[in-house]
């Protein structure tokens, strides 16, 4: 499968088709409104230029429709093209990159000065406001460096930081005026030294501050799958404790998407999705269609339907289901899923 193309090919719809959307989207857009969501923007979703374009559409859309964006971006790819341009060494560890402060200055370059400013502008262009940010600009974020863990061994990532705060108010103020805010994945430390924050963990950081009523990740796989290699199921809804079970059997490069999920339901988030960025409109098909796509992990007791959760014991309303057909149930996790 060619990870750099869109996974769907779209297709004339008729006027049956176009209403029956634009009428399932009605209990969402009553769901959502006035709500925040928090979308991690990454993957191809950010190389490509025809879903770099929807992503913006999706974005302008929500927020036509009464619900409150705030964007949280990486820039993986970029910064690797700008590092080997440059000629600096960078390598992955446990999903994280290694970052020298030299790397770091680069790191830096790219989020801020050329992937938030592309996205600004690209949301821009539909007249709906969005404001580039970083982690640095009013206190947003505080980090505190951290390691990973290699087959058992400690590993120095350098100047790799967790948030360990949160100071809201930028963001609450971009949001309160009607602007999207666009923030960047790097953060000071106590003493004023700027890291590399992975955007997965920064954007679970965020929406746990601001009480957001969602967060979506945005990848370059259709979800965790059941069963990787040798089954391309994946797996649609997991709890907290059943991720955290699986998390020690998970690849590298899904731990931080996953563990960001984790940390966001732990945190007071209902749930967590991460979702294919490679579909284009992943994002309004997962807020605003009963079926949602990708992996959506949940706080404990929790079950989905669609993009909305139930309390297990409670059971789902059987009114629920009159809004539409819901898709097939969800694949139970099993005991080795990986990415």
């Amino acid at each position: 499968m060619n990870s750099s193309a869109p996974l769907v090919e779209s297709r004339p719809l008729s006027l049956v088709e176009k209403a029956s959307i634009l009428t399932e989207t009605l209990p969402w857009l009553e769901t959502y409104a006035g709500k925040i969501v928090v979308i991690k923007y990454g993957g191809n979703a950010m190389i490509d230029d025809d879903l770099k374009r929807a992503f913006a559409q999706d974005i302008v859309f929500m927020k036509r429709c009464g619900v409150h964006p705030v964007v949280v971006h990486g820039g993986g790819p970029q910064i690797s093209t700008m590092l080997s341009r440059l000629g600096i060494t960078s390598e992955f560890r446990g999903g994280l990159r290694v970052t020298s402060p030299e790397a770091m200055e680069v790191v830096r370059m790219v989020l801020v000065g050329q992937v938030g400013r592309d996205l600004v502008g690209l949301i821009n262009t539909h007249s709906t406001v969005a404001v580039g940010l970083s982690g640095e600009d009013g206190g947003l974020f505080t980090a505190e460096r951290r390691g990973t863990v290699v087959d058992g061994q400690e590993v120095d990532l350098g100047l790799v930081g967790d948030v360990v705060s949160v100071r809201t108010e930028a963001v609450e103020g971009l949001i309160g005026s009607g602007s999207v805010p666009v923030v960047a994945g790097i953060a000071p430390d106590v003493n004023g030294v700027v890291h590399n924050v992975n955007a997965d963990t920064a954007a679970a950081a965020l929406a746990v501050a601001l009480k957001a009523d969602r967060l979506v990740i945005l990848t370059d796989v259709e979800g965790l799958y059941l069963d990787w290699p040798n089954s391309s199921d994946v797996i649609t809804e997991l709890s907290a404790t059943e991720l955290r079970d699986l998390m020690p059997k998970l690849e590298a490069g899904m731990v931080p998407k996953m563990e960001a999920c984790m940390r966001a339901v732990e945190g007071g988030l209902t749930r967590a999705t991460v979702v294919d960025g490679r579909v284009p409109h992943a994002l309004l098909l997962e807020i605003f269609t009963n079926v949602g796509i990708g992996t959506m992990v949940t706080q404990d007791g929790l079950i989905r339907l669609g993009s909305r959760v139930f309390s297990r014991d409670e059971g789902i309303p059987p009114s629920e289901f009159a809004n539409g057909d819901f898709g097939p149930a969800p694949v139970e996790p099993p005991q080795g899923a990986s990415s």
